[in-house]
């Protein structure tokens, strides 16, 4: 029968203070979460983790860079649209990086991603119609 593994606190400081003292002087270890505030002071501490990076939603600038990254364009017909809906709808930048992924043209990628921001509209209007809010 398998056993079931466990990681401790002390464990994963234990493994996190072996890799910093036997990387040299160049090291970055990258620690992600979405409850940074469940997370033990100990694991956050300076020395530990010296850079906290907030990922937050994806406004336009990020989009601009996302989409010059992954198709070089830096300015298209649809940008406009996609601005205004980025304005009205929560998504992460791994989410409008999977939707620019999904074709390698451009005109495609870029209708994709309209159309899945346009869902995400239509699901947060539901939510807030339901709960008794004003939709956005």
């Amino acid at each position: 029968p398998e056993r079931e593994r466990k990681i401790t606190l002390s464990g994963l400081l234990n493994f996190i203070d072996g890799l910093w003292s036997t990387c040299g002087e160049e090291r970055v270890i990258v620690f992600t979460t979405n409850y940074k505030d469940r997370l033990d002071r100990a694991l956050l501490r300076p020395g530990r983790m010296d850079m906290h990076v907030y990922m937050g939603h994806c406004g336009w600038e990020a989009f601009r860079t996302l989409a010059g990254n992954y198709h070089l364009v830096d300015d298209h017909a649809l940008f406009p649209e996609i601005r205004e809906l980025l304005s009205v709808v929560e998504v992460t930048p791994a989410e409008v990086s999977e939707m620019l992924l999904r074709s390698e043209d451009v005109d495609v990628a870029l209708r994709v991603l309209i159309e899945f921001l346009q869902q995400r509209r239509c699901k947060t209007n539901e939510v807030n119609e339901k709960n008794g809010r004003i939709a956005g």
